[in-house]
């Protein structure tokens, strides 16, 4: 991805480096297990879980002195490049629209993190808090996607940002707040299917990114296209489930299967109309 020379977005929360402590709502064993296997499939609201203990939430933050490596200042300052990148972008097709984009702050962290939907810990992966519109990462994850999911290279990267940013697109839009409130008088199963479509727009709204990023600024290099449909692949539920415990529930999927995502973030990269991203009507997924 060429993207060295593009603009720095100022919203990003340094708190790398902080450690939470206090008495946290994961308690160890079964909570942190549950929220660890919600995670796994990044992307997800964690006020799901998250907020049903708030209440224990940690209030106490230490600082402590972590020297930071090259690389990764180098991979601070890329992220920061690709959030600016979808500042952009978004805010236009918002403007064009008639509306405003507020723009989300990235959130950094390293081991755990007090959101205001709840505390979380780095193995719960990169998540989207509606509650404060904020986006957290621990960038230990990319070492994960890298290894674990099959999916290195610095788009795949971009794409994992892009994802979550959609998340908040879908939260200044509505569409949110809408899901959350059917859910809540919904099956399991049909709760389920709600978060799938969820998940599949914001991986649309990504593509959305990817193609205007690369119409206005020409951010595609050969093979990066590849990494965020590795990326997609890598974290569809079939493929997670497969890895996980062996074989495939589709009914307990929340977030797609890796041909579902792959096809839904094509979507959108190739149409670049985030209303070719409305999977709440799609007939078939």
């Amino acid at each position: 991805m060429r993207w060295e020379k593009g603009r720095r977005s100022d919203n990003i929360e340094d708190r790398r480096g902080m450690r939470v402590t206090g008495k946290g709502i994961l308690g160890g064993g079964i909570g942190t297990i549950v929220l660890a296997l919600v995670a796994m499939y990044f992307g997800v609201d964690p006020s799901v879980v998250l907020n049903q203990v708030g209440n224990q939430a940690p209030t106490q933050t230490e600082q402590q002195a972590v020297p930071f490596s090259p690389e990764e200042e180098k991979l601070k300052e890329f992220l920061s490049v690709v959030l600016a990148d979808t500042e952009d972008v978004w805010g236009s097709l918002f403007e064009g629209s008639g509306q405003t984009y507020q723009h989300p702050k990235l959130v950094l962290f390293s081991g755990s993190v007090q959101s205001a939907c709840g505390h979380a810990e780095a193995a719960m992966g990169p998540f989207y808090c509606p509650g404060d519109q904020k986006l957290y990462l621990d960038m230990s994850f990319f070492n994960d996607l890298a290894q674990r999911h099959d999916a290195p290279g610095d788009f795949a990267q971009a794409y994992v940002v892009a994802h979550e940013v959609g998340h908040h697109v879908q939260t200044l839009l509505g569409v949110s707040q809408k899901v959350h409130a059917a859910r809540g008088q919904a099956s399991e199963a049909e709760s389920n299917a709600l978060q799938v479509r969820m998940e599949l727009q914001a991986d649309c709204f990504a593509g959305v990114w990817a193609h205007h990023a690369n119409r206005q600024r020409q951010v595609l290099e050969p093979g990066d296209a590849e990494e965020a449909l590795a990326a997609a692949a890598g974290v569809g539920d079939d493929r997670l489930q497969k890895q996980t415990q062996g074989y495939v529930v589709p009914e307990s999927f929340t977030h797609g299967s890796s041909e579902q995502r792959m096809q839904w973030f094509q979507r959108g990269m190739q149409t670049g109309d985030p209303g070719q991203c409305d999977t709440f009507k799609a007939a078939r997924l």
